[in-house]
This record gives structure tokens, C-alpha cells and sequence, in this order.
């Protein structure tokens, strides 16, 4: 029998062999400055179209100073779980100001959208259950699925998953609002008009979408004139649009209740840092109240498509900050990455298993900090990939 020391003196690198074949490989790299459109990395100076802060909210002065008050006086930490003590005033306003703004009864906070997603669906799903999931939801849906032990099915098409609940005794349709990879949206309107119809649950993972798309920034509900029926859940995040970190689930008193008393990610984790649930109580307002970024957001995609087109450039059919220009293998998508690079713009190259194997891409994310000449020097850039690559 293998001892424990030869198992991974054998199977660690010959994983990470296969990895670097493949062009897999991935590497962290320390940024020295805060979130905005130009960035540090190591000695150098970048214009990044690779992060996630749409409305450009991380490094806003109102949060920064919002969290700074919240540590000041609850502390650096939580200190317990939300049911064992940690559990706080700034927790409570929070879960309440998300409730009032997606329009849903009640709201709860997750420290995390990949810990929201396995509490709902391990409470909401669970043995047994049938789960029809979208080809492109965000790995933690599909994971939440998994260890849930649910009947995971997965589909790629309203028309698909018309014909697949038919027959179907209770269960859920699971799906991203705006797809993180392709940038698109959802039909959410016809997937709560077929979950009704069909007896089943809809959860609508908004963690792209929220803040971006919809009056106010409500999200892809309020985008399709959805007002709060009690077949959705809606869940999001508050790191990506909202700059800060942390999620929540906004539903029904009932649903809310049932994660409180029976989520094992909610139960068993400590709270969210009581400052950063002031710091997001924040930025959930300004986001709100400031539409100039939104409409600024708009232009700036508005203005990339129209110059990716002009390039004749293989760009995915988007409407939101998620600009992907597929580059098929990863070879090609790791080329275009650091020809970019070279040129002192930064954009992530996607490879499997994130995306399908052949569509590879360059993940290109706008903000409403990128000014024009911000995106017209992106576009210059891109305008010089090597033909191997363009």
C-alpha cells in the first residue's frame, strides 16, 4: 500500500506538469495600489480591463471612510458566528437596506456568493432534487449543485429547458443574471414565467448584474419590469459593482428563515466583518443615487464595441461591462494577454475549465472609472495584435 508521502510525491507534479502543457498555468501577481483604472503591479504601471469593480466604487473616499467608522467601532472582526454572537447592529441595517432595494421582504448576508450559492442550494435543493442549471452558470452554482447531491441537469437554451421541466415534480431552475464569462443576460422574465408554470423554484445568481443593469442598478429582475414574486430568490454579491465584499440572498420572510435555521455555510462561518457590512450599507446608496455612472458605463461599452467592430475583432454579443473577444486556444488567448501587457494594459486571459475548450478569450471588463481615451488607448492596443493572435 502507498504511503501518504510517496501519493503526493507522485500525483502533485504530474498535475502541475499537466497544467503548464496544456497552457493552464496560472500565477498571482501582488498589486501595490488600490482598485481604479491605471494599477501597480510589481514595477509596473497598468490601465486594467480586468477587474470587476464596474461602477469604480473599491477606492471611493464616502466607503473608505464608511469602513474606517465601522472598524472604529465594532472592531477589526466579527468575532463569532451570526448565531453565536457576531451578529451585528451594522449586519442588521445592511440585510435590511438589500431587501428594500431589490424589492424582496427580507435579505441575508453570506460572507461570500460561492457560500450563498451552496447554502441555497443545499437547503432549497438537496438529495435527490432535480436542479436545472444553465451551461454557463458560475462554477459555484454547479458546485452547490454537486454537493448538495442533487439531480443536476443541465441546459443551454430556453427551448431546451422547456422541454426538460415538462413532467417535472418540483425542483429548481438555477442561473446566472448576467453570464460572467459572455457578458449577456439572462431572460429571467420567461425563466420565472416557465419556474411558475411548472411548479419550481427560480434562483437568479446577480452577482454581475446587480448595481450595472436595471433602474437604479436593481438588478436583471428589475432590467425584465420583474416586481418580488415569491418563486425568485434573488442572490448577489457586494464585491464586484458595489466595491466592497461579501453577498447576500434576498426572498421571501419564510425562505430567509429556512437558511438562518438550517444553511450549514451560514451557520458555521463567522460573520462578516461588522465594518465591511457598514462600508457596503454605503456604497449600496451611492450606487443607487448616481446614475451618471451607469450612463458613463454605457457610453464606454458603447464606444469598445463600436471600436472592436471597426477592428473587425471577434467580440462576443454583450450588453454589459463583460466585453470577452475570443481568441479560441489558450496559447493564442496567453499571447494577446502579454502583447497587451507589453503595451501597459492589463487583461486577463480565460482559459478551460472556466470557459469551453476552443474559446479561450480575453475577459475585457469595463468600468465607469475607464474614461474615453482610457478605452481608445485599449483599443489601440488591441488594434497591434499579431495576426497569430488577432
Amino acid at each position: 500500500m502507498p504511503t501518504a508521502k510517496a501519493y503526493f510525491a507522485d500525483k502533485i507534479p504530474a498535475l502541475l506538469r499537466g497544467l503548464k502543457d496544456q497552457g493552464l498555468w496560472r500565477r498571482r501577481e501582488s498589486r501595490t495600489s488600490p482598485v481604479g483604472p491605471w494599477v501597480d503591479v510589481g514595477s509596473e504601471r497598468l490601465l486594467t480591463f480586468s477587474s470587476n469593480d464596474y461602477l469604480g466604487l473599491a477606492n471611493d473616499p464616502r466607503i473608505v471612510e464608511a469602513l474606517c467608522v465601522g472598524a472604529r467601532r465594532y472592531g477589526a472582526g466579527a468575532g463569532a458566528s451570526h448565531l453565536l454572537g457576531g451578529h451585528t447592529r451594522a449586519h442588521h441595517e445592511l440585510e435590511e437596506t438589500l431587501a428594500a432595494f431589490v424589492g424582496a421582504p427580507r435579505a441575508l448576508v453570506f460572507s461570500t456568493g460561492y457560500m450563498a450559492n451552496l447554502a441555497l442550494l443545499t437547503t432549497l435543493g438537496g438529495r435527490r432534487q432535480t436542479v436545472f442549471e444553465d451551461r454557463r452558470n458560475h462554477a459555484s452554482l454547479l458546485d452547490a449543485a454537486r454537493l448538495a447531491r442533487s439531480e443536476c441537469r443541465r441546459y443551454r437554451q430556453l427551448g431546451d429547458l422547456a422541454e426538460r421541466v415538462h413532467g417535472t415534480e418540483g425542483g429548481l431552475i438555477v442561473t446566472d443574471g448576467v453570464f460572467s464569462m459572455d457578458g449577456d443576460i439572462a431572460p429571467v422574465a420567461a425563466l420565472r414565467t416557465l419556474a411558475k408554470s411548472a411548479g419550481l423554484g427560480l434562483i437568479v445568481d446577480d452577482a454581475h448584474g446587480l448595481g450595472v443593469v436595471g433602474p437604479e442598478g436593481k438588478g436583471t429582475p428589475a432590467f425584465h419590469g420583474l416586481a418580488y414574486d415569491p418563486v425568485l430568490v434573488h442572490m448577489g454579491t457586494l464585491g464586484k459593482a458595489f466595491g466592497v465584499f461579501g453577498a447576500f440572498v434576498a426572498a421571501s420572510a419564510d425562505i430567509i428563515e429556512a437558511l438562518i435555521q438550517r444553511a450549514r455555510p451560514y451557520i458555521y462561518t463567522t460573520a462578516l466583518p461588522p465594518a465591511v457590512a457598514a462600508a457596503a450599507h454605503a456604497s449600496i446608496e451611492i450606487a443607487r443615487l448616481e446614475e451618471y455612472r451607469r450612463v458613463h458605463l454605457k457610453a464606454r461599452i458603447q464606444q469598445f464595441r463600436d471600436g472592436a467592430e471597426a477592428l473587425g475583432l471577434r467580440v462576443l454579443s454583450s450588453p454589459t461591462a463583460i466585453q470577452p473577444l475570443i481568441m479560441g486556444t489558450s496559447e493564442r488567448a496567453l499571447k494577446a494577454s502579454a502583447h497587451l501587457r507589453s503595451r501597459h494594459l492589463l487583461v486577463s486571459a480565460v482559459r478551460p475549465p472556466t470557459v469551453p475548450i476552443g474559446s479561450a478569450r480575453l475577459r475585457i471588463t469595463l468600468s465607469a472609472a475607464h474614461s474615453a481615451d482610457d478605452v481608445g488607448q485599449l483599443l489601440e492596443g488591441l488594434a497591434t495584435l499579431p495576426l497569430d493572435t488577432a
